[in-house]
């Protein structure tokens, strides 16, 4: 889900791969696969997307938990995922 939530920063401000890609010091074939889920984020990256758009690390990590068994863990992951898919649907329907 990490990288959804990444994705969906960047969409978010209204940038391109390559220009993110550029502000993070990455390159943009690694920062797609990130995006695409075939990487993992590494720490540093994700402080990097921290400082670029002000936000926690923290916070970004709150999609990436995998919480237990336990029926509140349970719903913490499935409000994470369908926050998510709410503001992907947003981002589409705005066009952004």
């Amino acid at each position: 889900m990490i990288h959804d939530a990444l994705r969906l920063i960047r969409s978010y401000h209204n940038l391109k791969q390559s220009e993110l890609a550029t502000r993070l010091e990455v390159s943009q074939s690694h920062l797609s696969e990130v995006e695409a889920g075939r990487k993992q984020p590494t720490l540093d990256l994700l402080e990097k997307y921290s400082r670029t758009f002000d936000i926690p690390v923290s916070s970004i990590l709150l999609f990436s938990e995998k919480k237990g068994d336990t029926t509140a863990e349970r719903l913490e992951n499935y409000v994470g995922q369908k926050t998510l898919k709410m503001l992907d649907w947003v981002r589409i329907q705005l066009r952004i």
